[in-house]
């Protein structure tokens, strides 16, 4: 059994960084050639329960392997203070407010099904860290220019907020304090500057296969620069004095900077297959004076089935083979600061943990009584079912389409 964050010492001991308690300690039980050592932390003063990661030595196991010391994927409430959260919360909701009126003024109720399907597929990739190769870090999907891409700018940002809403209050991924900043440095970047600033100038004069892929990677690497960045200005503002600014964003930019380009790797083989399979489903689409426009290979309804497969498919079982290393924004803390864990403190930060404890059904996407695997899988789909119906209840509830859909074969 093969576990994150023990290591061996030259006794056949082991030592784990405790997230509980934020120091790294070790007790060892067993000395196995295969290292699948138990630590037991209430041996300690503080009794923060018990950790095992061999179920033959230890019965009373509290946290298996198998879930891989998943963590949290966005900003956490440590991160900000109070009146910066304040303000990104007043940023996003203008953004949320201006998208909303723009998406009725637009009035297309044929992307009803496909802001619902896209969130969930957008949840469900989220929750894969691929590794970057020689960091020790990983990284996953923002999702932005995807979204941006299929349902344009502001319905792609509504959408994004959904799956946040969703990540934050169901799973406790990302603080609840620093949900504006997360909106603001995933969303708006990603669906507002990638799909005005490079998208919609790089398919000017008609799309091709080319042309998406180039779009997808430029966007998402100069995004997530500008999130990454935004990220070190946040702490700045909040006066994190464990993240020097200047060493942070020297630390922060570099890897983001990798991740954006395995995103926009894969963002454009999503948005080529839709491109392939039904393109007219793309943003800014429009075949009417183009010689070689392509014919979709699919209809309009296998599309949409396919992409709520590949996100139900992705979210049950991909989401299994996740990366256990730390974010680009964990690894940067670590790297800076010694720990991806920070001290909250002030009566808001205990505030929205506590509401964050009662709501969060799934924490950290695994049953809170059980270490099954199942937990993950079941959070994968359920969480996608949650934004496909949030999504769409949404936009009736709203009245963001007067019309009704278009019906398409």
């Amino acid at each position: 059994m093969k576990t994150k964050g023990i290591q061996a010492c030259g006794f056949g001991c082991s030592f784990s960084y405790n997230k509980l308690i934020r120091k790294a300690v070790g007790v060892c039980y067993n000395k196995l050639p295969c290292k699948a050592v138990s630590v037991c932390y209430n041996k300690l003063p503080c009794k923060a329960g018990s950790v095992c990661y061999n179920k033959v030595t230890c019965g009373a196991y509290w946290h298996l392997a198998s879930r891989k010391e998943r963590k949290d994927m966005h900003m956490a409430d440590a991160l900000v203070a109070p009146a910066v959260a304040g303000t990104m919360y007043a940023c996003s909701g203008a953004a949320m407010g201006y998208s909303m009126k723009k998406v009725r003024l637009e009035n297309a109720p044929e992307k009803i099904p496909v802001m619902g399907v896209m969130g969930a597929f957008v949840f469900a990739a989220q929750m894969i860290n691929f590794t970057i190769p020689g960091t020790g870090s990983s990284g996953h999907l923002c999702g932005g220019m995807l979204l941006s891409a299929v349902l344009g700018p502001e319905a792609g940002f509504l959408s994004m907020i959904g799956v946040l809403l969703v990540q934050c209050l169901l799973f406790a991924d990302g603080g609840l304090l620093a949900l504006g900043c997360n909106v603001w440095n995933m969303a708006f970047y990603g669906c507002f500057v990638g799909a005005l600033v490079i998208w919609k100038h790089v398919m000017k004069n008609g799309m091709s296969r080319k042309k998406i892929i180039a779009a997808s990677i430029l966007g998402c690497m100069f995004t997530l620069q500008m999130g990454a960045f935004s990220v070190t200005l946040e702490t700045l503002a909040s006066g994190i004095t464990e993240l020097p600014f200047g060493v942070f964003v020297s630390v922060m930019q570099p890897i983001h900077l990798a991740i954006g380009l395995v995103e926009g790797l894969i963002t454009a083989a999503v948005l080529v297959f839709i491109y392939e399979a039904r393109p007219e489903l793309l943003w800014g689409y429009n075949a009417s004076g183009l010689e070689n426009a392509p014919v979709g290979r699919m209809s309009y309804k296998r599309t949409i089935a396919v992409l709520a497969i590949a996100a139900a498919v992705t979210g049950g079982l991909v989401s299994l083979a996740a990366s256990s290393h730390p974010d680009g924004l964990e690894w940067s803390m670590e790297q800076v600061a010694g720990t991806a864990e920070l001290e909250a403190e002030g009566n808001a930060h205990t505030a929205a943990g506590q509401i964050q404890e009662a709501t969060a059904i799934l924490p950290d996407y695994a049953w809170k009584s059980s270490e099954s695997v199942t937990g993950t899988s079941f959070s994968g789909i359920f969480g996608g079912a949650v934004v496909i119906f949030l999504s769409v209840g949404v936009c009736y509830m709203l009245r963001l389409f007067k019309g009704r859909p278009v019906k398409h074969e």
